[in-house]
């Protein structure tokens, strides 16, 4: 007897696991081989689409190192009409590694889920409140888009 599939829903709380767990190569597991994540809300200098396992590995590779996330709040869920694709709602919560400033932010992320994978995950976010938090324009674009001695 087989194993059955991870669900969208099953992938999506296993995410918010290891985010906290802030094991990013389990994270970055989760993704089909030539799964797709992608930022439609980037801002200059930040990567809008990553394409596969190893780009999203590689981007998520330093990420403890800039935000320390310690809670994920509230979140909703809301199943689409596709069985395979959530959508959430969340609210993630700590501090700037950097800085020590506290963080929150507000996130929709939408995933798509196939044969227990992901397949895509976009991720909507506000680049403004990210650079409020990393304490500016050029340190949020430095942090995540390779600038970072982390990434």
């Amino acid at each position: 007897m087989t194993e059955p599939s991870r669900t969208a829903e099953d992938l999506y709380a296993e995410s918010l696991r290891l985010l906290l767990a802030k094991d990013m190569t389990g994270y970055a597991g989760l993704w089909a081989v030539d799964g797709v994540m992608e930022f439609p809300f980037a801002g200059p200098g930040y990567p809008a689409r990553l394409e596969g396992r190893g780009a999203i590995t590689d981007y998520l590779r330093g990420y403890p190192d800039l935000l320390d996330i310690q809670e994920v709040t509230p979140h909703t869920l809301h199943r689409s009409t596709d069985p395979g694709t959530v959508v959430a709602e969340f609210d993630a919560a700590g501090r700037v590694v950097a800085t020590g400033r506290p963080y929150r932010m507000r996130y929709v992320a939408v995933l798509t889920a196939y044969d227990g994978e992901i397949t895509s995950y976009r991720d909507y976010w506000s680049p403004l409140a990210a650079a409020e938090f990393m304490g500016g324009i050029d340190e949020l674009t430095s942090a995540f888009a390779g600038g970072s001695s982390n990434r």
